[in-house]
């Protein structure tokens, strides 16, 4: 049979590939990014109660009624943006779903959109699969920021779509309010879409607010923001998500969601719902990953790896510049094979796998995890 490829030049992620060595080779596994340590008991009992009480069957299509209003009241104590649970929140399957479906949902064969490098590995994909056109923009190098005169000359009238990530994987930077600011007047007027991927929302570091799409009302009224519980509640395996649009989008949204998911996982979406009506679950988050990054930065100083900064996520980049000329794909798998310590090279997030002589280390982890993980990048 001869099969005709949609994504002829795409094998199995990276995450996968690095995680499948560690597990092979033994190595401390800073790949890729779940905690070592498990959710608040609290959580498990919720979950654990509504198992038991019945709530076993199909979920409301687009998600269950109380988890969509806490993340209504989410939005509005976090960035005092009003989305009506109704018609304005969906929840997905994870947040990798939400953005498949928001590509799925607008973009159309010749459509363009602009993407920024290093980019997370599901943008593009699912951009070809729909037969849109990239338009990469790469973040410059050391603090990953965009450039904005570079932004405004791609966008053309076929642009239909830019996509950006803040916190930011993998770099583990921020967009500013005046980034922002620039994006709502870049796309004011025009028939562009905006979709916002905010899944580490709650881990910015350092005493600075998460500027969130929802901050701006008049970007957030072309704008798709996707996030993710996963990271939140320290389960990613629970693949619960949300998207937050207005409710023209929101409408187009749906007809592609119920029919690639239908709906989610129902028990621990009420788990969810009760979890995060107590705010501290998700408002101390930054603090809790924050003394990680401290921790993890303290035990790697002594090293002859160059910090880059660091100022959301839980993934911090190091350069090797000092130690190796290697390509960081064969670093990073010699470094799992030879020394027990798994990451991701830099250089696979970008289209032409561009190097930099950057790795990124995952810091959500147990301290005796990034100690032993430390003691290694150290000997280095």
């Amino acid at each position: 049979m001869q099969i005709n490829s949609k994504l002829p030049n795409i094998g199995t992620t990276i995450f996968t590939v690095m995680s499948g060595l560690a597990k092979e080779y033994n190595a401390i596994n800073l790949s890729q990014g779940f905690p070592d340590f498990g959710c608040h008991p609290k959580l498990l009992e919720l979950a654990q109660k509504h198992l038991t009480a019945g709530f076993n069957q199909y979920a409301p299509m687009t998600g269950a009624q109380p988890l969509r209003e806490v993340i209504s009241e989410l939005l509005q104590n976090c960035y005092g943006a009003v989305y009506h649970p109704d018609t304005e929140i969906t929840i997905t399957a994870g947040a990798t779903q939400g953005i498949y479906t928001s590509i799925a949902a607008f973009i159309n064969k010749g459509d363009e959109v602009i993407v920024f490098e290093p980019a997370y590995d599901c943008y593009i994909p699912a951009i070809d699969v729909h037969g849109g056109v990239v338009k990469s923009i790469h973040l410059e190098y050391p603090n990953f920021t965009i450039n904005w005169n570079t932004v405004r000359n791609t966008i053309t009238d076929k642009t239909k779509m830019i996509i950006i990530n803040s916190p930011h994987n993998p770099s583990g930077t921020t967009l500013s309010e005046n980034d922002l600011l620039e994006l709502q007047k870049l796309v004011a007027g025009k028939n562009i879409i905006v979709v916002s991927d905010e899944v580490y929302e709650h881990m910015v570091f350092d005493g600075k607010p998460h500027q969130s799409v929802a901050r701006f009302k008049d970007l957030a009224a072309q704008s798709i923001i996707v996030s993710s519980f996963g990271k939140t509640i320290h389960a990613t395996g629970w693949k619960i998500g949300y998207v937050a649009a207005p409710k023209e989008l929101m409408l187009e949204f749906r007809k592609v969601h119920q029919f690639l998911v239908f709906c989610v996982n129902h028990p621990f979406q009420l788990a969810l719902a009760d979890y995060l009506k107590d705010e501290s679950t998700y408002k101390g988050l930054h603090q809790f990953y924050q003394a990680k990054r401290d921790y993890f930065r303290k035990l790697v100083s002594g090293s002859r790896f160059v910090m880059e900064p660091c100022t959301g996520t839980y993934f911090q980049l190091l350069n090797y510049k000092n130690i190796t000329d290697e390509k960081d794909t064969d670093l990073a798998i010699r470094l799992t094979k030879e020394k027990g310590l798994a990451s991701i090279p830099l250089s696979v997030f970008y289209t032409n796998q561009e190097q930099q002589q950057l790795l990124r280390f995952c810091f959500a982890k147990k301290e005796e995890t990034l100690e032993k993980a430390a003691e290694i990048i150290c000997k280095l």
